[in-house]
């Protein structure tokens, strides 16, 4: 930092200009959102049952796969994680979109996991429409 002014009272603090190219302030929001995402998950790692509603409804992005698989690696074994979705398990695959992590997410879920599918009308519909 550098100072301006005579006296102290009236000093101002000025900032050195940085200049960065396009790819580098990519590359500092990349970082900058990567170190948040690791304390959100951490956070989300120590919740002792984590809801993952609707799972599935939304194509995934890059970053929420490794963020997905991340999350359940913290947790598998450790603490319990409550997932809904309408989406068949093995319509996951397609879902990931990225065989490596779609084996690994689904090797973490599926061979702990207390599976209940649910059958019949939607409970959402209107009784009238639902008969």
């Amino acid at each position: 930092m550098f100072y301006f002014g005579l006296h102290w009272s009236e000093q101002v603090r000025v900032a050195p200009a940085i200049v960065l190219t396009d790819e580098q302030e990519r590359e500092l929001t990349r970082l900058a959102r990567s170190k948040r995402t690791s304390v959100r998950l951490a956070q989300r790692a120590r919740i002792d049952l984590l809801l993952l509603d609707d799972l599935g409804g939304v194509p995934l992005h890059t970053d929420e796969r490794t963020d997905l698989l991340e999350l359940l690696d913290d947790r598998v074994g450790v603490k319990a994680t409550l997932i809904t979705s309408q989406l068949a398990v093995n319509a996951w695959h397609a879902w990931i979109d990225e065989p490596t992590v779609a084996d690994a997410i689904l090797d973490r879920l599926v061979h702990t996991a207390h599976r209940i599918e649910l059958k019949g009308p939607s409970l959402r519909k209107p009784e009238s429409a639902a008969t």
